[in-house]
């Protein structure tokens, strides 16, 4: 039986190959994709996960508009590394599929209402203000919740010297979840940014004859309009460790975020020694095996249009 997963996303370079590589693996079903801003504006997310579902085939999955801004105080800190459409140099048509009425984070809490117990993984690749919302709104949806993986944190910042973006996007989202007591996986910045883009990795997925191999090659590549170098698989990360598990190795820890602090607002906490005394709930990724990811994503997505 497939994996019923739910992909929480801004897309983003990066997030549109992780929702490629879902879509291609069949051990996982996809059963619905909410967006949140995060690496560009709502509309832009919005738009690009409806072009990258059409783009693979799959406009039978919904794809549901959540929060335009953060739980945290002051305006929503939009990225710059995704160019202005969010998708770098990769340019796709419209989406064609009808607008969903449903708000993202209304439809979560059905889906989950509706889940067994422990039967639904949540795949966080951006800000967590969609899930946290839903846990707050409705707390009974969390025993729905068998693991949820997010991408994020770390030991070093990509946005300050010590927050990465997507806990820095909405630290008080962040922090309500990683206290929610649910089941996570965090795969941090400093394991994704070993799983680095060279012409050698990308070689085999650009040689796919598909559309969506191209696709993918492009966004992996340089970011020739943006003076940037090819991109890290950061959110790809989180559906390769539900792929091949065997690829990552990590320990119980327990996770705090810091709120209060300006020098070190978003800072994930990690408590890789047992020093705070409080119940290590969360699995943190410490390495990956980075060839191996990029031969998964080449032969998963050999199986899309």
């Amino acid at each position: 039986m497939p994996r019923p997963i739910i992909i929480d996303t801004d897309p983003g370079i990066d997030d549109a190959v992780a929702m490629l590589l879902a879509l291609a693996s069949p051990e996982l079903e996809v059963l619905g994709i909410t967006v949140v801003a995060g690496n560009v504006a709502l509309p832009a997310t919005f738009r690009n996960a409806r072009a990258i579902v059409q783009l693979a085939g799959r406009e039978d999955i919904g794809v549901f508009a959540g929060c335009p801004g953060p739980l945290s105080p002051g305006s929503a800190r939009l990225g710059d590394a995704h160019g202005d459409g969010g998708l770098g140099d990769l340019a796709l048509p419209e989406p064609a599929s009808p607008l969903r009425p449903e708000h993202g984070v209304f439809w979560l809490i059905e889906t989950l209402r509706q889940g067994a117990p422990q039967s639904i993984t949540m795949c966080a690749l951006g800000p967590l203000t969609n899930i946290a919302t839903a846990l707050v709104m409705a707390p009974d949806v969390a025993p729905a919740i068998a693991e949820l993986v997010v991408m994020g944190g770390g030991t070093r910042g990509n946005m300050t010297p010590a927050a990465e973006f997507n806990i820095h996007c909405d630290p008080q989202a962040a922090a309500l979840v990683f206290a929610s007591g649910l089941p996570i996986t965090l795969v941090p910045l400093d394991v994704t940014e070993t799983v680095r883009s060279t012409p050698e990795r990308i070689a085999p997925i650009a040689a796919l004859p598909t559309r969506c191999g191209a696709a993918a090659a492009s966004l992996l590549g340089p970011r020739r309009g943006l003076g940037r170098p090819p991109m890290a698989m950061h959110d790809p990360c989180v559906i390769a460790y539900l792929l091949a598990p065997d690829l990552f190795r990590g320990r119980q820890v327990h996770v705090a975020v810091e709120t209060q602090s300006p020098l070190t607002e978003g800072m994930t906490v990690i408590d890789w020694r047992g020093r705070s005394g409080r119940p290590a709930y969360a699995r943190a990724i410490e390495t990956a095996e980075a060839d191996d990811i990029y031969r998964l994503l080449a032969e998963r997505l050999a199986n899309l249009p």
